[in-house]
């Protein structure tokens, strides 16, 4: 042993340069061989864990791999564990995680730069928990100034859940490795789940997550979501997509039917046909003093949009603002053509489906129901808490309407929803060439709803107005009227059926066609005469109906149509509750005639199958007269079809001239 100690000794003294080198060589190589960077997951643990104030672990191996001045860091499985509160131990994990870390502006200038990250199986989840905390603010504020560079993602997935507010949110992403070259590849996303208690998918693409931690730079989405027949495309860009702040974004709305929002957004929209809008998505955040509580308010915008509504075009502003007592839709809204059938789901009908109309399936067999039903009048009922829900401020111009049935010109609608008392102020349209101008309110704060309505008829075409029988398109007059309703109901029908009120009509001078007054008071000369020479316009002095309205029932004061050739006067009742007419007209000819059947005319029937045509017990009778004395001597027979004309004219008030 000595003898050993003492030929190192010599050996030393003789090379001491090279006994030194091979000591250190075999120190490296011992080094080498036996190192383990596992040694250093304590310490790496205890530093993310003194940072965060949260347990960290590494579950697989640490090791460092492309060793140069950009070495690659690799831990082989990680989990970061979550906020006390939360139920789920584990915020985040993942099966690989690989850091290349750059060396010299750490060494040379103090800098963390991380060029590129590489994460396989990461899961990320994310929550609000007591006092709306997310279990992503953790530690002291950081004021690094940490340099990203590339990240892909392999296999990822992100959960979101806000439990106060019935969301759950699990999405699938991954890299997009279409562009490998890319040094920071954008992100495609996959999922779904609850949005505050509605259901819905989405995908699309969005900037590399890296991008979000510079908060003053755009980051931008394309995303796609779909919530029941509800379709949205979403495209732009964040500033602060964590707190949905400072966006400008592009997006396309489509679904079957309007009504289908209020359970996604709360927006309480009628019954509508299939839409379809793409338009600017901005969110204004309010102070608590514009809202009227103690919290902020969102005012989510959609301008600028374009797009359809059943078989009309539709554009406009919108606004929906939420944190109030009750949120509250703001829009402005233009069509250059709209078609009046798109309009039924405000009055409680399906929109119309017949031949070329835009519906869906089952509103084409809610349609088909409504053509069979015995009934005009709308009686499907306003939903109570709908009208209670949210306030409105909405102003709707038609500038064309498509309704060829009815002489409809165009239309200017605002309608105002406060606490469940709605009114329409005004609602006009353009009608044959005349306004009718109407004040709707209704009080939806208790059931049945309380309605008023005062509508103005003004100076509308009457051969516009009438377009049926074929001889009133060359009549000449302009017609008129007031309409003043009260009644209780929570459907169109039912508040008709109560209704209390009056109702005027009147008509000043003009022209009619006088075949139609002899067709009237079945004077078969008369006609023959002007079938035989043409027919030939007569004035018109006059013309009025007034009407009393109790408890449904029209029932009428006065009514008459005067002319030059033949007085009309009537009365009877038209029912609202029962949707039935019964009136009789009594003409009175000024002239002589002979062949003259005259009799009342009855206008009978409901209002989808209404009759009109002569009282036929009073034109039997003359009939049986004239053949009774015809027996006597044929010449006698004309007696009892001679009309002396003892038709006066009535006196005519400016009043009726509207």
């Amino acid at each position: 042993m000595a003898d050993s100690l003492s030929n190192a000794r010599a050996v030393f003294a003789k090379h001491p340069w090279w006994t030194a080198f091979g000591i250190v060589a075999l120190a490296i190589a011992l080094l080498i061989a036996f190192w383990d960077w596992n040694w250093f997951k304590p310490l790496v643990e205890r530093q993310v864990e003194a940072r965060t104030g949260r347990k960290f672990e590494i579950t697989g191996n640490l090791d460092v791999d492309r060793f140069g001045w950009t070495p690659l860091v690799k831990i082989q499985g990680f989990r970061f564990g979550n906020a006390a509160w939360s139920k789920e131990p584990t915020m985040a994990s993942a099966d690989d995680l690989q850091l290349a870390i750059a060396l010299k502006p750490l060494l040379f200038h103090g800098q963390v730069q991380v060029p590129e990250i590489r994460l396989r199986k990461p899961r990320l989840r994310l929550e609000y928990g007591p006092g709306r905390e997310g279990n992503w603010v953790f530690g002291a504020p950081s004021t690094s100034t940490t340099q990203y560079g590339a990240l892909w993602i392999n296999d990822g997935c992100v959960r979101f859940i806000d439990a106060g507010k019935d969301t759950d949110i699990d999405v699938a992403v991954r890299s997009d490795l279409h562009d490998p070259s890319s040094k920071a590849p954008p992100v495609l996303a996959e999922g779904g789940g609850r949005w505050e208690g509605r259901r819905f998918t989405l995908h699309g693409r969005a900037e590399s997550p890296i991008a979000l931690s510079d908060s003053t730079r755009p980051y931008r989405i394309d995303v796609h979501a779909m919530a029941g027949n509800t379709k949205g495309h979403v495209r732009g860009t964040l500033l602060d997509p964590f707190r949905l702040r400072g966006f400008d974004l592009m997006l396309a709305l489509s679904g079957r039917n309007l009504a289908e929002l209020y359970p996604l957004l709360g927006i309480a929209a009628p019954e509508s046909p299939p839409y379809a809008f793409d338009g600017r998505f901005t969110r204004e955040v309010t102070p608590a003093s514009r809202t009227g509580t103690k919290d902020t308010g969102n005012v989510w915008h959609y301008d600028y949009f374009t797009g359809r509504l059943g078989d009309s075009d539709l554009g406009g502003s919108a606004s929906f603002e939420t944190g109030r007592a009750r949120p509250i839709l703001k829009a402005n809204l233009v069509s250059k053509r709209l078609d009046f059938d798109d309009l039924a789901g405000f009055v409680g009908k399906p929109p119309s489906a017949g031949a070329g109309e835009t519906a869906t399936p089952e509103q084409r067999a809610a349609a088909a129901q409504e053509q069979a039903r015995p009934r005009i009048l709308p009686d499907h009922p306003y939903e109570l808490d709908k009208l209670r829900s949210m306030d409105a401020d909405v102003r709707w111009k038609a500038q064309r309407i498509n309704a060829p049935k009815l002489p409809l010109d165009d239309m200017d609608a605002h309608l105002l929803l406060d606490a469940g008392v709605l009114r329409l102020d005004p609602l006009n349209f353009g009608v044959a060439g005349g306004d009718i101008r109407s004040t709707i309110h209704m009080d939806a704060r208790e059931s049945p709803i309380r309605t008023r309505a005062d509508i103005l008829a003004r100076d509308l075409d009457l051969s516009k107005l009438i377009v049926e029988p074929a001889v009133m398109k060359d009549a000449i007059g302009r017609v008129g009227g007031d309409v003043k309703l009260t009644g209780a109901g929570n459907s169109i029908a039912r508040m008709l059926g109560t209704a209390n009120g009056d109702a005027t009509l009147g008509m000043g001078k003009g022209q009619v066609s006088n075949l139609l007054m002899e067709y009237a008071g079945l004077d078969i000369a008369e006609s023959l005469k002007f079938l035989v020479e043409g027919d030939k316009r007569i004035p018109i002095r006059c013309a009025f109906g007034d009407f009393s309205v109790k408890d449904g029932v029209m029932t009428s004061r006065s009514l008459a149509f005067d002319t030059t050739d033949t007085l009309i006067v009537g009365d009877g009742s038209i029912s609202l509750r029962d949707e039935t007419y019964d009136l009789r007209l009594r003409p009175r000819p000024k002239d002589r005639s002979l062949f003259s059947f005259r009799s009342p005319l009855l206008v009978r029937g409901t209002f989808k199958d209404p009759t009109f045509h002569p009282d036929m017990g009073r034109v039997g009778l003359r009939a049986a007269l004239a053949v009774s004395l015809g027996t006597i001597a044929p010449p006698a027979a004309l007696l009892a079809t001679l009309e002396l004309g003892p038709g006066k004219d009535v006196p005519c008030g400016g009043q009726y001239a509207k």
